[in-house]
């Protein structure tokens, strides 16, 4: 059980329960909500009362419920772009790192290209091409996410396939689909899932972003869409604080929690993580004769001479 030992850290714990907590509100959305997210219940940006705890929107609609209806948005198109990342991202590191040679080759250059293609200016220009789609942001920004996996899974494999019974294994006669499903996946597992943690809050981000300008589907609720319409429709300049900070609040605290989980686990995967400043010292002081201190020859003395007993200061690693 010491691989669960993380979330005994209280900021892991608390990222997990924003993270559940979330989950439990996208399932029982319309359990939750006091009313049908997209219908006018009241007037426009009316105020938070008992009836309505986070006031109306600029259409009279429950912020509330849009934003438990908007939950589910945010978590579908962070898994499934996360889920497109971590296909494509596996595929491409684990062929290049394994076959090596022009395969690799061919592959990292093409990685390379995306790497240096700019996310958010390519993804406006795609999702504005595609049409504002759930289903078309879900693959540019899976698309877009795959190179950062691709690149460390290489690495991994190439590592990997160097071990002593990789070698073993191929000198028994293994085929290489049972090399690379047997033993590299298995061993590449928690390094996937810490960067699929933190793929899904790059999503998420993502799509909010798409979202705000006005590149998000029109038919869904999201967290973005209740921003980009309390701008667009002046809620700022009416003082109607509750039509645009709740949804700013739950973006953050979501894609901070994936943050911090994702890094979690990539602690695990790699414990040297954990020490990111050289080891701590400790002095220690012991006492040393009174005459320690003199010189030889009773010439000249190379510093100050000290009398009684001294102190010698030994450093010694914790």
């Amino acid at each position: 059980m010491s691989q669960f030992r993380f979330l005994r850290r209280p900021a892991i714990a608390v990222a997990a329960g924003v993270l559940a907590l979330t989950l439990l509100v996208a399932l029982f959305a319309p359990l939750l909500a006091a009313g049908e997210a997209g219908r006018r219940v009241g007037p426009v940006f009316g105020g938070p009362s008992s009836a309505h705890l986070l006031g109306l929107d600029d259409a009279g609609q429950d912020v509330l419920s849009l934003l438990l209806h908007g939950a589910r948005t945010v978590l579908i198109v962070g898994a499934a772009a996360s889920l497109v990342a971590v296909l494509i991202g596996c595929a491409v590191g684990v062929l290049a790192g394994y076959a090596g040679g022009w395969v690799d080759t061919v592959l990292m250059r093409v990685t390379d290209y995306f790497l240096v293609v700019p996310a958010l200016p390519f993804m406006i220009v795609v999702a504005a091409i595609w049409g504002p789609s759930l289903d078309h942001i879900i693959l540019v920004i899976g698309l877009l996410s795959w190179t950062q996996m691709a690149r460390l899974t290489r690495a991994q494999t190439m590592s990997l396939r160097e071990r002593g019974y990789i070698v073993r294994a191929r000198g028994l006669g293994s085929s290489h689909l049972r090399i690379v499903t047997r033993h590299l996946l298995p061993h590449l597992t928690p390094l996937v899932v810490a960067n699929a943690a933190l793929t899904v809050a790059t999503a998420i981000f993502a799509e909010a972003a798409l979202a705000f300008l006005g590149l998000g589907d029109p038919t869904s609720v999201s967290w973005g869409r209740m921003i980009e319409h309390a701008f667009s429709r002046s809620a700022l300049s009416a003082g109607a604080w509750w039509a645009f900070v709740p949804p700013g609040l739950c973006i953050a605290a979501v894609v901070v929690a994936c943050s911090v989980i994702g890094q979690g686990v990539a602690e695990i995967a790699n414990p040297q993580l954990q020490r990111d400043h050289l080891p701590p010292r400790r002095v220690r002081l012991r006492a040393t004769p009174a005459g320690g201190g003199e010189d030889d020859g009773g010439g000249s003395e190379s510093g100050p001479r000290l009398s009684g007993r001294t102190a010698a200061t030994v450093m010694e690693e914790s």
